[in-house]
C-alpha cells in the first residue's frame, strides 16, 4: 500500500505530490555563479556540446533538474553533475555555489 503525500498550493485548492513541490522549490531558488566567473552555457551537459551563451559574473540560475555529464573542475570541486537552467541549457554544477556536493534539484 502507498500513501502520497499532498500540500495546498496557495491560492487555491489544487494539490502537489511531495516530488512536485520539492521540484518547485528548486526551481523558486537561485544560485551564484562563482565570484570573478564568467560561465559558458551549453546546449548539453557536458564540455563537447556548443556554447549558447555566456553568463556574466555575478550572475544567479534557477536550477530546474540536475544531471550527469562531463567532468569538470571548478571554484566548488570536481563534479558530473550539470544543471539545467533552461530549455537546452546546461552549466557546470563546479561554478554553481548549491552549498552541496550533491543534488539539490530533482534529476532530469
Amino acid at each position: 500500500m502507498s500513501v502520497e503525500r499532498t500540500q495546498n498550493i496557495e491560492g487555491g485548492d489544487e494539490k502537489a505530490t511531495a516530488a512536485e513541490v520539492t521540484t518547485m522549490a528548486a526551481a523558486a531558488t537561485s544560485y551564484p555563479v562563482a565570484p570573478g566567473h564568467r560561465l559558458n552555457v551549453r546546449s548539453g551537459p557536458g564540455t563537447g556540446y556548443s556554447v549558447v551563451r555566456v553568463l556574466s559574473e555575478g550572475a544567479r540560475v534557477r536550477i530546474n533538474c540536475q544531471t550527469t555529464g562531463t567532468w569538470v573542475s571548478g571554484p566548488y570541486g570536481t563534479s558530473n553533475v550539470w544543471d539545467n537552467i533552461g530549455s537546452g541549457q546546461y552549466v557546470s554544477d563546479a561554478y554553481i555555489y548549491t552549498g552541496s556536493d550533491g543534488y539539490v534539484a530533482p534529476r532530469c
